[in-house]
């Protein structure tokens, strides 16, 4: 596994070192070890499997108000996405910057997303399903989100999203001051 770090600290894009051979192919998609060694946390609370039938489907800007903040990997297993990674810690060296990066199954990469950051992807392609793991359980009544087209960050899709819920769709512009340290 190789990590780059991005723009935003503590996010990272993570590449396979797959091996192959007669059986196919096998990488990691997760180590303990490798992920304490470049600071991520190693916790898993929790995984899920995102299945976005349509191109176009964006998912979020999400994220977990303390003490629920969590952060997540995530890989595409069929697929592609466009990710958004926005720096919601206010005592961070990076706060409100974001990275954007793109995960697909044919590249096999992966993303890290620290705690207290917030997180959207759309999908590139019909039939894309997202794997992620996160450090924490999902906890009702603390999760939150801001407006994917936020003019506060003015995010370059790549394109309009066709499919998204209401929910996502009710998000309001984040005010900086309603975040927390």
């Amino acid at each position: 596994m190789k990590f780059k770090e991005l723009p935003v600290a503590g996010a990272f894009l993570i590449d396979a070192e797959p091996f192959t051979d007669e059986r196919g192919t096998f990488r990691r998609h997760f180590c303990r070890d490798e992920f304490a060694k470049h600071g991520l946390d190693p916790n898993v609370g929790q995984g899920n499997i995102s299945e976005n039938p349509k191109k176009g489907t964006l998912r979020g800007v999400h994220f977990q108000y303390m003490p629920a903040i969590e952060g997540k990997t995530l890989s595409c297993v069929t697929g592609a996405v466009y990710n958004i990674t926005v720096d919601l810690r206010p005592d961070s060296a990076t706060f409100l910057k974001w990275a954007a990066v793109e995960l697909s199954a044919k590249v096999r990469n992966s993303l890290y997303v620290p705690a207290g950051c917030g997180n959207a992807w759309l999908t590139l392609e019909d039939h894309t399903h997202v794997h992620y793991y996160m450090t924490s359980v999902y906890a009702p009544g603390r999760d939150a989100g801001i407006r994917y087209n936020d003019p506060l960050f003015k995010f370059p899709w790549p394109s309009e999203p066709v499919v998204i819920s209401a929910k996502d769709l009710s998000y309001p512009d984040l005010d900086p001051k309603t975040l927390k340290g």
